[in-house]
């Protein structure tokens, strides 16, 4: 009986067990001076902007390849190829959702466990499409002035500067993805708070 007891505390020693890094340590620090009596949700959302920027790594990645390999945003006549973009982003935003779903689940929220990996799951997606939606018509209709006016600036600064009208396009489309991350971040951390991991403290 003792022994049976000891194996079920050192079992639930294993499963609660948490690994503390120096990253964890200066989150934590930096949650409880910020944070006061809201520390931990502060701790939370520092943790899923932490994971918000690996997505982003990934997502805007993604785009470059894409967008230097087999899906140029405009074609050789220079004519914009709305299409090809939102088919890029579209495989970023992919990529993006499965890496973010596994490392909140593990690191972000790692005492939401009484809902199942995959409803979880489904609900993470389901937040994710919405936001992915909403960032999807952002860029679609901002990144080609973005793409003017950036380059605009630019031969302001730099009178030889004379960008191909591709390369306009993806500094456009660059610039609208980084501010639709932004706002959609916000999205996705309140509607995954209150909905997918609604049953922490």
């Amino acid at each position: 009986m003792t022994q049976t007891v000891s194996s079920a505390s050192k079992a639930s020693g294993r499963r609660h067990h948490k690994v503390t890094t120096p990253l964890d340590r200066f989150i934590l620090s930096l949650s409880l001076r910020i944070g006061g009596d809201k520390a931990k949700e502060y701790e939370r959302f520092i943790k899923f902007a932490f994971v918000g920027v690996l997505g982003f790594v990934i997502d805007a990645g993604t785009v470059l390849v894409l967008q230097n390999t087999i899906l140029p945003p405009v074609n050789a006549l220079g004519e914009a190829l709305a299409t090809n973009v939102t088919l890029t982003q579209s495989i970023a935003f992919v990529l993006a959702v499965c890496s973010n779903f596994v490392w909140n689940r593990l690191w972000t929220y790692p005492d939401s466990r009484s809902h199942s990996a995959q409803r979880q799951l489904t609900q993470f997606v389901i937040v994710s499409v919405i936001g992915w939606v909403i960032r999807t018509i952002w860029i679609a209709v901002s990144y080609e002035p973005f793409g003017r006016i950036s380059t605009s600036i630019l031969s302001q600064l730099g009178p030889d500067y004379a960008p191909a009208l591709i390369d306009q396009h993806k500094i456009g489309a660059m610039i609208a993805l980084f501010f639709g991350v932004i706002a959609v971040m916000f999205w996705n951390f309140l509607a995954n708070r209150y909905w997918t991991y609604n049953d922490v403290d």
